[in-house]
């Protein structure tokens, strides 16, 4: 079955609309090359989606605020969709793509990470958490799962504790770090993880308006880098609740600005595109941003209950 949007924009813009227009803060409003999905329970529609992931084989995994994850190829045709065991606490908010293909699904209101494959199938084995605490082994409301170059998991988790753990390759505890504050390697809502080559952690410390630049490389973990306050010049941000490193930028998507804004790796402001509206290439509280192996850039326009694709 072929999502109704997931086709070229082309096809239904109108000739006015090619190329790029000029927008805010003196960056290009890029137009999609491609949008997926528009509001509603059927196959490839949406109900306020919040997060991405894109794997190896440029397939899109999407979740939505009704607990439904759905698959999409590269052209955006619904491959497959399942919903998380429960949701009547919460809804998920974070996913990525682990080192073996396997999606991971912050279940973020019952305290753990899913593993499915991209099949759908619950790998109930490798689930991590599921109890509520401070403890070792608990979680409060969980955000996003990534993986260390040595293989450890860093976790993130936000409300009464804010931190970020650490868990060995098998899904044992081994410690955390972070609490709620304004200082250094201390979080408002650490929303979005990423680790680069060089095996930095970036932070998406959305409620904070700001980004941590993090090495734990040692059992001392160091901030050698935090930039951004909120604001909506370039630089500034405003709910900064994704991003992704893309070569040697970074991009973060403001839910607040209404933009996808690209820095440099130092927190310098680059450009930026995107603004309130509903139109292609405009933006309502986008929530989460990915890149595929193209280097096409996903855009999960929750306002508008759809992603659109992007390409510099």
């Amino acid at each position: 079955m072929k999502c109704a949007l997931g086709t070229s924009v082309a096809s239904f813009l109108s000739p006015l609309l090619s190329g790029c227009i000029s927008v805010r803060n003196d960056g290009p409003s890029l137009l999609p090359d491609l949008v997926i999905g528009q509001r509603g329970m059927a196959d490839g529609r949406f109900q306020k989606p919040r997060a991405i992931a894109v794997d190896d084989a440029n397939r899109c995994f999407v979740v939505d605020k009704t607990g439904r994850v759905q698959v999409f190829d590269e052209e955006g045709v619904f491959i497959r969709g399942w919903r998380t065991p429960e949701i009547e606490q919460g809804k998920p908010t974070g996913l990525s793509i682990d080192q073996d293909g396997t999606l991971i699904v912050a279940d973020t209101h019952y305290f753990r990470f899913l593993f499915y494959t991209v099949e759908g199938e619950l790998l109930e084995d490798r689930t991590i958490g599921g109890v509520n605490g401070s403890g070792p082994g608990k979680f409060a409301f969980v955000t996003d799962a990534v993986r260390l170059p040595s293989g450890e998991f860093l976790l993130g988790e936000y409300g009464e504790f804010d931190r970020i753990h650490k868990y060995s390759p098998q899904g044992k505890y081994i410690a955390s770090l972070g609490e709620h504050g304004r200082e250094p390697l201390q979080f408002s809502r650490p929303q979005s993880l990423a680790v680069d080559n060089d095996g930095l952690l970036w932070v998406a410390d959305a409620c904070n308006h700001r980004i941590q630049v993090i090495d734990w490389s040692s059992d001392t973990p160091r901030c050698i880098r935090l930039f951004g306050h909120e604001g909506d010049s370039l630089g500034l941000f405003k709910y900064p609740y994704s991003l992704a490193l893309h070569g040697k930028e970074v991009l973060v998507s403001e839910y607040g600005n209404h933009r996808v804004q690209r820095l440099d790796r130092e927190g310098n402001g680059l450009s930026s595109w995107g603004q309130a509206g509903s139109q292609p290439g405009e933006l309502n509280q986008p929530w989460a941003i990915a890149v595929d192996t193209k280097n096409r850039i996903y855009v999960v326009d929750s306002g508008n209950n759809r992603v659109q694709r992007f390409q510099l």
